[in-house]
């Protein structure tokens, strides 16, 4: 005889297996730590200028770094501990985007690089990055419609 469970059943331990977080907490976590990752774009930025840069070149390149830094901290499964204290801190910012391409891209390299590596990679970033485009596509069309520029 198997034993299933109700919904009710289910929802009551579910209840009690769930984690109790406070918001307040977490927006302060979110705040401080998206806050310093973005201090650090801005620190790359000016120490890239500083070598001679030009601020977009100085920009791209801060840009490039961060990504670099959260795949790095993804492949030494450090940045899943950062994003535990930090919560959406590490997920807003640019460093988020890379870990949602390294993490599916670690989880699944055994597969093999074309249908392990390469297909999982945009499991989750994929949307994100169609959805920018098109948006970015509908926002030129309509500056170039209206001239809004």
């Amino acid at each position: 005889m198997s034993s299933k469970l109700t919904p009710d059943e289910y929802s009551e331990i579910a209840k009690k297996a769930e984690h109790k977080s406070s918001t307040v907490k977490d927006c302060i976590m979110a705040f401080l730590v998206g806050g310093f990752i973005c201090t650090i774009g801005e620190a790359l930025i000016s120490l890239y200028m500083r070598g001679g840069m030009a601020r977009d070149v100085a920009s791209t390149l801060s840009s490039i770094t961060l990504i670099f830094i959260a795949a790095l901290l993804t492949g030494l499964h450090a940045f899943d501990n950062i994003a535990k204290y930090a919560g959406a801190g590490t997920l807003v910012p640019i460093t988020g985007f890379s870990n949602s391409m390294a993490a599916p891209a670690l989880d699944f390299k055994s597969e093999g690089f074309i249908l392990g590596l390469g297909v999982k990679m945009f499991s989750i970033a994929g949307p994100v990055i169609v959805y920018g485009i098109s948006a970015g596509i509908i926002y030129g069309i309509i500056i170039y419609l209206f001239k809004l520029y």
